[in-house]
């Protein structure tokens, strides 16, 4: 089963300022509660280590990422693969009278027990994580809706 999720969020700020974050990807991965380290590899790969609360899981999970398709400052998408899971993310850029329409998409493809369900259950609180961390990194009032 493959777990997909979509949200939308406003970032008060120029599309420009918001892609200024999403095009870093350890920014990226930073704000994910699971990512305990990030690696950025000299090919512009990154390695997230990743650490889930689940059955048959006691390690850290090596996750080698990489952005498949790039088009600054509108669109992004990044493949992550490990044994146990397959994540595939895009983050999708649009101004209107300064403010940024941020679209995270993503779609997570478990290998092992219990990774499905760990996503489903947290991917809203995780998308939370990466809206703050965005509002933060430009100076924006994490309060605001």
């Amino acid at each position: 089963m493959v777990v997909r999720a979509e949200r939308v969020v406003e970032i008060p700020a120029s599309r420009e300022r918001v892609w200024e974050f999403i095009d870093d990807p350890e920014k990226r991965a930073r704000p994910i509660s699971v990512v305990q380290d990030f690696e950025l590899l000299e090919d512009g790969r990154a390695v997230w280590h990743v650490s889930l609360p689940i059955p048959l899981s006691d390690r850290t999970i090596r996750i080698e990422t990489e952005e498949r398709t790039r088009t600054p400052p509108e669109y992004v998408e990044f493949v992550g693969n490990s044994k146990a899971f397959r994540v595939v993310g895009e983050h999708e850029l649009e101004e209107v009278d300064g403010v940024t329409e941020l679209r995270n998409s993503f779609s997570v493809d478990g290998r092992v027990p219990g990774v499905e369900r760990f996503f489903k259950k947290n991917i809203d609180s995780e998308l939370k994580n990466l809206e703050t961390a965005i509002k933060e990194d430009i100076g924006v009032d994490t309060d605001i809706n």
